[in-house]
């Protein structure tokens, strides 16, 4: 791989990890449509840190008063801002993630070899962005989930283990259409993935330590680690921002047409 590679895939990684439009898709389709060759284990390694310090950097008040309240509940004190409920929510959320992925690891594997089966799953994400603009009913603050609802999004989150179904834009749905506004459901979103991020990083961590690093990789793994750092952090910032006022439409189009133009590359080829 080269830096001029790394860089291109590093920023793939970090913008679309957090925008709505899978990011494992993205990792499959452009080598492909670009003709490079799959990434290294130790590139998506350090790429997955690269996104998981973006978006610690990004919420680090959200998890220390998230850790101050739990160390306070364990001391008895009760947090009325609700941080400690929070960090339960999502550890619960977490777990669908966490236990389907491991059980169906293999299966989910081999998926990320067939770019026309991304391409189907792409689609099914615009799907799931479309319905849940159609059937979100806004005002529920993050502070009013329930147990089931966390659950109910985590189960989303867990959907994207397959690549082409975006784990933002999944988790984000299911938000919605249980009531969290765009923002909200957006800001959850992303605490949820925030330990899913953390797990496989650490996974692919153990691939690079099982398969060792040569020195001439150095140069593109900080380019790719940088790269998704500083994109994945501008990513998080932007749909923040941008959904306050605007709809996840643009994001549903933008996946139906990748997905149209590689379906038609696969026919063509």
């Amino acid at each position: 791989m080269t830096t001029f590679q790394a860089f291109i895939l590093g920023l793939v990684q970090g913008l679309t990890e957090f925008l709505p439009v899978s990011s494992s898709g993205h990792l499959v389709l452009v080598p492909w449509w670009l003709g490079w060759d799959a990434s290294s284990l130790a590139f998506d390694a350090l790429v997955h840190l690269g996104t998981l310090l973006a978006v610690v950097v990004y919420f680090w008040r959200d998890w220390w008063r998230m850790f101050l309240a739990v160390v306070g509940r364990l001391r008895g004190r009760r947090d009325p801002e609700g941080h400690d409920r929070l960090f339960l929510l999502i550890l619960i959320g977490t777990l669908p993630a966490a236990v389907i992925g491991y059980l169906f690891e293999g299966f989910f594997e081999s998926l990320f070899g067939s770019p026309p089966t991304v391409a189907i799953f792409l689609i099914i994400t615009g799907l799931l962005l479309v319905l849940a603009e159609r059937w979100h009913q806004e005002g529920l603050p993050i502070a009013r989930l329930k147990v089931s609802d966390s659950v109910i999004i985590g189960f989303a989150q867990a959907l994207a283990i397959a690549p082409g179904i975006s784990r933002s834009g999944g988790t984000i749905a299911a938000g919605l259409v249980r009531g969290l506004d765009r923002a909200a459901a957006a800001r959850f979103s992303f605490l949820l993935g925030t330990p899913i991020i953390f797990g496989a990083g650490l996974f692919k961590m153990k691939d690079l330590a099982d398969a060792g690093l040569n020195s001439g990789q150095a140069a593109p793994l900080v380019v790719g680690f940088l790269a998704a750092t500083v994109s994945g952090f501008l990513a998080i910032r932007y749909l923040l921002r941008f959904l306050r006022n605007h709809s996840l439409y643009p994001f549903a189009i933008y996946v139906w047409i990748v997905a149209g133009l590689s379906l038609l590359r696969w026919v063509l080829i």
